[in-house]
Order: structure tokens, then sequence, then C-alpha cells
């Protein structure tokens, strides 16, 4: 869905840009009804020849990983809508090329929504997703119905209605910017009034003594967008209160939409005419996503997928609380090697990981972590100073 949009929004209002290939793993005779079924291709070389960025939507951790590095060493820039890479393999490659999310999900809406407010001069404080409706164990046969229903398939449905997916995109907002969390699994607060939500919100990153990321479940009030709680200067007090943001001192900004595909033409621009990332996952993150077991399981059973599944949901975990967790976007085809228990968390001594490429990269970053770890000196002695990728 999200490359048609694309496609689609580029060729009518976007005249100066072309879709030159769109890369796609099914075979092409199967997408005749595709928007410019011509540009079609199932060769990765074909997709990266005749772009000059790549705008990578899969979904997929392993694919898009492999994309993506093959474009970074034709020295092309990549615009992702994939928060489940970004918090998996996409800090590794923040370091080897220029990688940003779009705005329109989000965490590209959240991001734009900060560079906005610390344009006016806000501090942001707490860095809010909404979430309509969450069920951390919905069954196959509702999420079957509501897959027809939206349009969209079971597996995102899925990791939509168990919070998988909001979780995933808060990881994102705190590693790129600098955010923390409260606890394991966010705090998640029932809402019926955004601003009293948000001062509450407020008053707890103070408390806390440094900037984190959540999400509301809100009731009374739609649900789709994102919002910035903040600070701002003493002086400006008066003035932001005329301007009906309230008394003060906590303000929340709200972006009340985000229109995926329909955004995502916005960063392309900005990054074709030069503009810096947007947002992505750091190159030194400390938030993941962990597995965590939705229901008792055996020795040798098979995980078919991690996101977007029956058997585990994600919870955003700081990583040096969680050195062993496995993120949940590695858990692709996976065997257990031990029983797990109903809301487990899952190591790596779980499970037995298919050999991958994103594998690599995981187990590269955590031996690097666990490295500074052992290996960093006392305090004392620290020194002051456009092509698509479909599915």
């Amino acid at each position: 869905m999200i490359a048609r949009c694309f496609i689609r929004l580029i060729r009518q209002h976007y005249q100066d840009m072309e879709i030159s290939r769109v890369l796609t793993r099914r075979p092409l005779s199967s997408l005749n009804d595709f928007p410019l079924s011509d540009r079609l291709t199932n060769s990765i070389d074909q997709l990266i020849d005749d772009a000059d960025l790549i705008v990578e939507c899969s979904g997929d951790v392993f694919h898009g990983t492999e994309v993506i590095e093959r474009a970074f060493e034709a020295g092309l820039p990549v615009v992702t809508v994939n928060a489940e890479l970004q918090v998996t393999t996409g800090s590794y490659l923040a370091g080897k090329g220029f990688i940003t999310e779009a705005e329109g999900d989000q965490p590209g809406s959240l991001a734009a929504l900060h560079e906005e407010a610390m344009m006016m001069g806000f501090k942001p404080l707490v860095y809010g997703n909404m979430k309509g409706y969450l069920n951390h164990d919905p069954s196959l046969e509702d999420m079957t119905y509501w897959a027809k229903r939206q349009g969209i398939s079971v597996d995102q449905t899925t990791s939509f209605t168990d919070g998988t997916k909001v979780q995933i995109e808060q990881v994102i907002v705190g590693n790129g910017l600098g955010a923390s969390i409260t606890k394991q699994g966010l705090e998640g607060l029932a809402s019926t009034n955004l601003t009293e939500t948000g001062n509450l919100l407020g008053l707890m990153a103070d408390r806390l003594g440094h900037p984190f990321v959540d999400y509301v479940i809100p009731s009374g009030y739609p649900a789709g967008g994102v919002f910035l709680v903040c600070r701002h200067d003493d002086n400006q007090r008066e003035a932001i209160e005329y301007f009906k943001l309230g008394p003060g001192p906590y303000y929340t900004l709200v972006r009340p939409f985000h229109l995926c595909s329909l955004e995502v033409g916005k960063t392309v621009r900005r990054v074709l005419n030069g503009g810096g990332v947007l947002l992505n996952n750091s190159t030194a993150p400390t938030l993941g996503v962990a597995a965590i077991a939705k229901r008792a399981m055996r020795p040798g059973e098979l995980i078919e997928r991690g996101i977007g599944g029956f058997q585990f949901r994600g919870e955003a975990v700081k990583l040096s609380d969680n050195p062993d967790h496995v993120p949940i976007g590695l858990l692709r085809k996976t065997a257990l090697k031990r029983a797990v228990e109903p809301g487990q968390m899952i190591t790596f001594d779980d499970v037995d990981l298919l050999p991958s490429r994103a594998l690599d990269i995981v187990m590269q970053q955590r031996a690097e972590r666990k490295a500074t770890v052992v290996h960093t000196p006392p305090v004392s002695m620290v020194p002051v100073g456009m092509a698509a990728v479909g599915g």
C-alpha cells in the first residue's frame, strides 16, 4: 500500500521527480495492476543503477537491510518507511551511509514536530504517540477480520493491535532524539484530555530528569496524531497563554494527523535539496525492542515471525539493562531451544536463529556494546572537553 500510494503521489504532484524502478520479490506477471508496472524489477542491481535515491518501504528487516547496504555501496542516500528495520539494524546502517526515516509515519511526524518546536524555542520533555486500540494478545480470527476490512496484511494488523508497532516507533524516536523510557513497555496512559495528560507526563519528565518517549490511549478525542509535551522560557509565559496554549509550565503541541505515504515526498525533497537526516536510530542507541512471549511454548516450537505474530509481542527496553535480549525484528522462522512462559523476555540462549546479514549486524553491535561496558575507563580518567522498494 505504501509503495502504491507513494508512486501515485510522485507521478501527480512532484513533476520534477520520476519513479525509475520499483523493486519487488513477487513475480512481475502477478502485478499487472500495479501503477507503473513497466518499472517493476526483481533485480537490486537494476534498481540501484537507475536511481539517485532509494525509498525503502518493504517493512522487512532482512530484505531491507540487504537493499540498503547495496545502495550504500553505490553511494545512494536512503529514505525509509520501515521503523522495524531502523530499530534492528538501523544504527549500524546509520554509520555506513545516509539513512533517514520519512515523515508521515508517527516517528517521522514526531521528528518534524520536534524540529518545529525547537525553532520556536520550546524544550521537548515528552515525545508522545497515540494508540487508538490495544489488545496484547488478539486472536487470529479477529485479526483476519480487521485486516480484510482495512485492506492491510494480518501481520501488520496484529503488530498494530498488540502494541508492538507503537513500541518500535517510540524506540526509534527515543534513540534518534535522545530520549529514554520510564519503564519497560512504556506507560501507555489512558487519556480523556490530552492537555491534562500532557501536564502529568511533563511532571513525570521533570522528576525523571530527562526527556522520555511514551504513548497515550485516547478516549473522547481522535487518536490519529502525535504530540510533544514541552517547557518554554518563563518570560514567554504570558504570551504563550495568550496564544491559547494554557498557563504552563507544560505545553502540549499536537500534530493531529500522520498521513504515511502522502508525506514521504516531503522527506525525499528534503534529502534531494541537501537537507540532513530527519530521524534515524542513531549510531549510539540506548533503547531496543525485546520479544515478550504471549503464551507458554515448548522446546522445538517454530516461531514463524516475531513482529505481527501470535507468539510474541514487542516491548521497549533499555539496552544497558537487557544486554542479552533478542530484538523482536530478528525472529523469523526461528526454533525455540528452551521452554518459554507467558510474559518471558526472549534471550539469545532461548532460540536458534537462522543465519542472516541482519543477525550478523545485531551480534556485532551487541559485542561492541559489551566491550564498551567492560573497557570504559573510570569517570576520573575520562577527558572533559527514487526508487521505491515494495514487498
